[in-house]
């Protein structure tokens, strides 16, 4: 084809650089040769150390919430669905997978072509690939987990229960429209708990804890497959549209395989996350609304529970107000109408209002959706096992009554605790239950937080293996905001992610320097 001018023009802080190309009239079809970077911020890339085979190399994406960009050149927002073809070439040594249907492997000498199909729309940020040194096991006709050698047999058990979960989801949702629910567990510096690449969903080995008991991920990013990935959210700033409506539907897949109690725990989980985004946003109180305005702002900076939970409890709130029955009958219209598409806010007021009139007005759901912090009359999750937690106010538990709590249970009890907590407490705490050598990271990072933030320096060497060995987001924010708030332990973080720089992705050592420097580190 002809050769078509274009312009390059200067980069733009968060967005990029901008590519415009003059096009003739009735243009069908555009060719760009690119290049990327090494650096590109999709992308991370792994010496054979930072695996845990220690042999070979490793390469992963990810593309939320506006990195696509820099791996491929295309208008890089979700309100625009792309269908796609890829070939990737690799050593022949290692596996290439993508978030898309693979179509073949061709060996050519010391490498090996790979290719793949993404038949459906989907937004750039579900654009999604890893290479390295990978094994793979069934998991069912329609869910396969795919890992390193050596985390195989230790991910195969743990998302053992996967379909399950999908059969629970259509029951509630309707049905699957990926045709496969593969699983990627990634290497420990990814930086979320998950990722709902559609076809191949990305997981942090943070959650293999050996016993399944944070395998609610999986339910989260198995939602996400009817809430985001089908139905997306127009732009960033409509991100509850994402979020808000996955952690109902995890919460309601959760429920049918596990019961309501166990539901109700991880609703008052989410509760107490999004208290602590409140205090994190403190002085931003506008990034706690639902519809947010994020001009000149990264998404990655303005990422918190907030979309995630006041999102649930809102749409909670709306559940309770006309009935289970009602809602969910109104939840798989909405899924059908907006079926690969991508809405606004306002999008689902006109579609919620024309179905259920006049109980948004009741709901007053405008200080949901525009308002900041959360109303008054929100939902409380209610569980009898939340209740005996919360009479402890703190106190040192029973050891008898410790012994059957699940860790969800232990999570809530330290984050019950009031800070700072005495030495004394602390001191019992890790005597009676050894929670410094926890391998639950949910129970280990919530310990060593309230550790930290009650001078219980003894857990200092603790931290710094964790921080060393995991990239994830949540606990990095955790333990350094910790360390830096504590002019003793502030050189610790300092040290710590000096020395651990190299190894985190790049979102998250965004996040991390923005928590040392807020701390004035």
């Amino acid at each position: 084809g002809a050769e078509l001018p274009f312009v390059l023009h200067a980069p733009e802080p968060i967005l990029g650089t901008r590519l415009a190309i003059t096009l003739p009239r009735d243009t069908r079809a555009v060719t760009i040769r690119y290049r990327t970077s090494p650096e590109a911020s999709a992308l991370q890339w792994l010496e054979p150390a930072q695996t845990m085979g220690g042999t070979q190399p490793f390469l992963f994406s990810q593309c939320q919430a506006i990195h696509a960009r820099s791996v491929v050149p295309l208008q890089d927002t979700p309100r625009l669905r792309i269908t796609y073809t890829a070939t990737l070439t690799v050593p022949r040594e290692l596996t290439a997978v993508m978030a898309a249907a693979h179509r073949g492997r061709e060996l050519h000498g010391s490498t090996a072509v790979e290719s793949f199909e993404m038949p459906q729309p989907i937004p750039p940020y579900l654009i999604a690939f890893a290479v390295g040194e990978l094994a793979s096991r069934d998991l069912s006709e329609r869910a396969r987990v795919w890992a390193e050698p050596a985390m195989l047999d230790r991910a195969a058990h743990e998302f053992a229960g996967v379909e399950a979960m999908i059969a629970a989801a259509e029951a509630l949702f309707g049905p699957y429209d990926w045709e496969r629910f593969d699983i990627l567990t990634m290497p420990p510096s990814f930086p979320y708990g998950g990722m709902e690449n559609p076809r191949l969903t990305f997981i942090t080995p943070t959650v293999i804890a050996g016993d399944r008991s944070l395998v609610s991920v999986i339910a989260h990013e198995l939602a996400h497959s009817w809430t985001g990935n089908l139905v997306t959210n127009a732009n960033a700033e409509h991100f509850w549209l994402n979020e808000g409506f996955t952690v109902y539907a995890e919460q309601r897949i959760l429920e049918t395989l596990d019961g309501i109690d166990s539901s109700e725990l991880a609703a008052a989980i989410g509760r107490r996350e999004l208290e602590e985004s409140f205090v994190r946003f403190a002085k931003q109180p506008e990034l706690t609304r639902l519809r947010t305005q994020l001009a000149g702002i990264d998404p990655d900076d303005a990422f918190s529970h907030v979309p995630y939970q006041k999102g649930y409890f809102f749409l909670r709130a709306l559940e309770e107000t006309v009935g289970r029955d009602a809602f969910v009958s109104w939840l798989r219209s909405y899924l059908h109408a907006f079926r690969f598409g991508a809405i606004t806010t306002t999008d689902f007021e006109t579609h919620f209002e024309k179905a259920l009139p006049g109980v948004l007005a009741k709901l007053d759901a405008r200080a949901w959706i525009d308002g900041e912090g959360i109303p008054a009359s929100a939902p409380k999750p209610q569980s009898t096992r939340l209740a005996a937690i919360e009479q402890l106010g703190g106190s040192l538990p029973d050891a008898e009554v410790a012994a059957r709590w699940s860790p969800i249970e232990w999570w809530l009890y330290l984050e019950s605790v009031p800070r700072p907590a005495g030495r004394e407490l602390c001191e019992a705490l890790d005597q009676r239950f050894g929670l410094t050598a926890s391998t639950n990271y949910e129970v280990l990072v919530a310990w060593l937080t309230l550790a930290l933030q009650s001078g219980h320096h003894s857990v200092v060497p603790r931290v710094e293996e964790v921080l060393a060995a995991v990239g994830r987001m949540k606990f990095l924010r955790s333990l350094y905001t910790a360390l830096a708030a504590d002019p003793v332990t502030r050189p610790v973080a300092e040290r710590a992610y000096a020395q651990n720089r190299a190894g985190y992705h790049p979102i998250s050592r965004q996040l991390v320097e923005g928590v040392l420097r807020a701390a004035g580190a």
